[in-house]
């Protein structure tokens, strides 16, 4: 897997909202271009003296993001939210190139109790459902586009150097590069 350029992986991060929900991302970090790199506004891949790997072609590869919340969502509330961690993987300058595979998708787990899904006279007609308003969601919003853009980070600065078939050789983002790309 290569992301931006340097050896990518799987990253996760989460956030605790103010309405006291948790969301968590998980991503499988394989896209960008290096040259489009930036963390916090910073053109970082730009600044990074790291040889590239022969191969694949820049841009070329793909991103999943799962995005796991305990918010009372509908089925239709948790598309909006997948759609948020395009957000978070643009921040860092992936642009979804023509040949990336990118998957964003949410759940919720904010429905317990709900009865088992017997057959039978003995099941309810109906069961209760709970929702959280959409005057309410935009605080997941937030969360998931920063939750999904550190995930990313944490992918990269989580994995090592690794040469693999025919010798090609994806190297690692390393902290103190990154830090010292950040400061000029």
């Amino acid at each position: 897997m290569i992301c931006h350029g340097f050896k990518g992986g799987i990253g996760t991060a989460s956030r605790v909202v103010d309405n006291g929900f948790t969301v968590g991302v998980l991503v499988q970090a394989n896209h960008g271009r290096r040259e489009r790199l930036t963390v916090v506004g910073v053109p970082v891949g730009e600044r990074i003296d790291v040889p590239l790997p022969a191969a694949p072609a820049g841009g070329a590869g793909s991103i999943v993001v799962v995005v796991a919340t305990d918010a009372p969502l509908l089925p239709h509330q948790c598309d909006r939210l997948a759609q948020r961690a395009g957000l978070g993987v643009a921040r860092l300058g992936a642009g979804g190139e023509h040949f990336s595979g990118d998957l964003f998708f949410a759940f919720a787990t904010g429905n317990t109790g709900l009865p088992a899904s017997d057959y039978g006279a003995s099941s309810p007609l109906t069961v209760p459902l709970q929702m959280l308003s959409n005057t309410f969601i935009t605080p997941l919003f937030d969360a998931v586009s920063d939750a999904t853009e550190e995930a990313i980070l944490n992918a990269l600065l989580a994995a090592e150097t690794m040469t693999g078939r025919d010798g090609i050789t994806a190297w690692a983002l390393e902290a103190a590069a990154l830090e010292e790309a950040l400061a000029r």
